[in-house]
């Protein structure tokens, strides 16, 4: 928790209650549902909360705002962001039963009124959001193809609607098939100084409003 409370001091006390019990209730479920690597547990703040988090360094989600966290798997980074955007609505889908089964105990546990979870295959949620957020899902081309058409055209924060996908590596090749959408790439180690945000990033795609 502390790499939490040093990027984000001024969480309230029901936000660091949440983000406390997230771990013991990740590494009881982890025991039996294989939601994230084993080894990754010792990591669970940095390599998946904080990760998860840092949306939260781009865009500030508006009371009532609505997310898609599309191919949420074991929960991220919906779940964290839901905690940090309690006004804010989110829909958590993923194809594979078991991992939106536990999602919906994480939910219940958590105490979390803002989010709801959907097992369903990506191209068949038939609604608009303001963002849609994905962590290293598919290639871009691949979960644009699902979340491009699922975006509100009516514009209400600073930053355009559109997508916010983290992940790793260089990401010049794939942002080249996707000429239709604009982007912008912002590296997570101009927001985190851990090592393992080196060569992770930030990618939002949208349209011109």
């Amino acid at each position: 928790m502390d790499v939490i409370k040093k990027y984000f001091p001024g969480l309230s006390p029901w936000q660091l209650e949440k983000f406390e019990m997230m771990w013991s209730l990740y590494r009881e479920w982890n025991q039996k549902v294989n939601l994230i690597s084993r080894k990754d547990m010792e990591f669970f703040y940095l390599r998946h909360v904080l990760y998860s988090l840092a949306v939260a360094r781009v865009v500030h989600f508006k009371p009532g705002a609505s997310i898609l966290d599309l191919g949420t798997g074991g929960g991220f980074p919906g779940i964290p962001l839901a905690i940090y955007f309690p006004s804010s609505r989110f829909m958590l889908v993923d194809s594979v039963g078991k991992k939106i089964r536990v999602i919906h105990d994480l939910i219940g546990r958590l105490g979390l009124k803002n989010v709801h979870a959907v097992q369903s295959r990506g191209e068949r949620v038939d609604l608009l959001f303001d963002f849609v957020t994905g962590r290293a899902v598919k290639s871009l081309n691949t979960f644009m193809g699902w979340a491009g058409s699922k975006i509100s055209p009516e514009h209400r924060h600073d930053l355009p609607n559109g997508v916010l996908y983290l992940k790793g590596g260089d990401l010049e090749q794939e942002l080249s098939g996707l000429s239709s959408f604009n982007s912008k790439v912002y590296p997570l180690s101009d927001f985190f100084h851990e090592p393992f945000f080196e060569t992770k990033k930030l990618v939002h795609l949208y349209r011109e409003h």
